[in-house]
């Protein structure tokens, strides 16, 4: 399955389930108790979730440069992470939330 974020100022945002699921929960609009197959971000409701988007990257950032130096202080090979961060999955979503809020437009899923 795909995510598929539109709007009526953007072009789509396309996601792998997996990633779409993530990128939800990380705004609080997905949990595995209620999963989010369609659904809307209203303009009001845009400033926390690109808030709660630059918290999780910075989360995640800070968590692999913890895991690299303590690697480093026990002589250890540095850990590998994803190829794609976060930083990058989360740009076109963020871009889209950027535009959206602009003109005050809604994002939707799976409709």
């Amino acid at each position: 399955m795909l995510y598929k974020f539109k709007s009526k100022v953007t072009g789509d945002v396309i996601m792998l389930q997996a990633n779409g699921q993530h990128m939800l929960e990380i705004i609080g609009k997905h949990s595995t108790s209620e999963p989010s197959i369609k659904g809307i971000l209203l303009p009001e409701q845009m400033p926390q979730a690109m808030q709660a988007l630059k918290e999780a990257v910075q989360r995640e950032e800070a968590q692999q440069q913890e895991a690299i130096t303590q690697a480093q202080a026990e002589n250890l090979p540095v850990p590998r992470f994803e190829a794609i961060s976060l930083r990058q999955r989360t740009l076109p979503f963020m871009d889209m939330i950027r535009q959206c809020l602009k003109t005050k437009e809604a994002i939707t899923w799976g409709v």
